[in-house]
């Protein structure tokens, strides 16, 4: 897939590919780039409150990767699963 298949895909496909190849792979890295990121992606998309939470709650921060491709949140963090889907052509 190249990098314009990639960017014309809605946030909620980016977030399942990349998890889904980065759970298959065992990139902890991803996984764990992408908790660092989720409480700023929040803060960004109107929800401060979820995102001082989530720094506080790690089950939190479990939760919200699972679920961050869905409604603002997945459109915060498009840059980060397109970054590395493009690094990952394979996923």
């Amino acid at each position: 897939m190249d990098a314009e298949e990639i960017e014309s895909l809605p946030a909620k496909e980016l977030h399942d590919r990349a998890v889904r190849y980065a759970v298959r792979h065992g990139d902890l890295g991803f996984l764990w780039d992408l908790l660092k990121v989720i409480p700023a992606a929040e803060a960004a998309s109107g929800n401060s409150d979820e995102s001082a939470n989530d720094l506080s709650r790690v089950s939190a921060l479990l939760s919200d990767a699972i679920g961050a491709g869905e409604g603002e949140l997945g459109d915060a963090l498009r840059p980060v699963y397109i970054d590395y889907l493009s690094k990952h052509p394979d996923a």
